[in-house]
Order: C-alpha cells, then structure tokens, then sequence
C-alpha cells in the first residue's frame, strides 16, 4: 500500500512541476498550421456512423475475424469483409429502420 501511495505521490508531484513548467513565459506556441494545405482535400463518407448514428451492437463472424454486422440505432445494418475499412448496408430494403440488437445463427455461417 505505501508503494502505491508513493507513486501515486511521484505522478501527482511530476505532473504538476511540468504543468507549471509548460506555463512559463517566454516559451512559444507552435506555428500555425497554413490551412490551404487542406484545400485539396475532400469530406468523403467512409463509414455508417457518418450517415447514420449511433452503433447498438456489433457481431464478429467467428470463422473470419474480418467480417463484422454492425447494428445502428438509426440506420440498419451494415456488414464489412475488411475488418471495417469499407461497410456495405445490408437491410436497406426492410420495412424496419431502426436496429437494437445483432446475432450471427453459428449453423448459417
């Protein structure tokens, strides 16, 4: 107990002396970034959550650890072969919009 007490007294003791240190005067900001850096770049959509909200539930195929269902609470259900680089909808032509809840049938895999 009194080594915890004694590193938790060093963590506390250090980050206060290099908060301090960080506020003195005289040390510069760094430069700020020229913005037209970014003027080529485009806002592209790479995923589900940009279009739909929030994540209920996620299900791992547990014979390939790269194909992953993802449940969203507001936007169905999406499915990914690449461990989430790219996501396909997959309950787009369902009546039902909103998704609680994901479970893979182990004998349809």
């Amino acid at each position: 107990m009194k080594k915890t007490t004694t590193l938790f007294t060093l963590f506390l003791f250090l980050s206060i002396a290099f908060t301090a240190f960080a506020q003195k005067k005289g040390i510069k900001a760094p430069e700020q970034i020229d913005t037209k850096l970014f003027d080529n770049f485009k806002f592209r959509n790479i995923g589900p959550a940009f279009m739909s909200g929030r994540i209920a539930d996620l299900a791992v195929d547990p014979t390939n650890e790269n194909v992953w269902y993802v449940a969203v609470g507001s936007g169905g259900v999406w499915k990914t072969t690449n461990a989430g680089v790219t996501f396909e909808p997959v309950f787009d032509k369902q009546a039902v919009y909103s998704i609680g809840c994901i479970t893979l049938e182990p004998q349809q895999l």
